[in-house]
């Protein structure tokens, strides 16, 4: 009986986990902002320059309309 009972409530906290990381998954961003902080990190990173990061800014702003 001590192994079902340990089943049992490890389902339950499995299950709690995961219906919570599917409501945070849904509570997100647009895809939009999610595109603008993915460049935000690059700039910041360096991985393009200032032009680059404006250009498709410009580019996500065209698409959203």
């Amino acid at each position: 009986m001590g192994v079902r009972r340990v089943l049992f409530w490890g389902f339950v906290v499995w299950a709690i986990f995961a219906l919570v990381t599917a409501l945070r998954r849904g509570e997100g961003d647009s895809s939009s902002d999610s595109a603008r902080r993915i460049l935000d990190e690059r700039l910041a990173r360096r991985d393009i320059d200032l032009e680059m990061s404006r250009q498709r800014r410009a580019a996500l702003a065209d698409h959203a309309r």
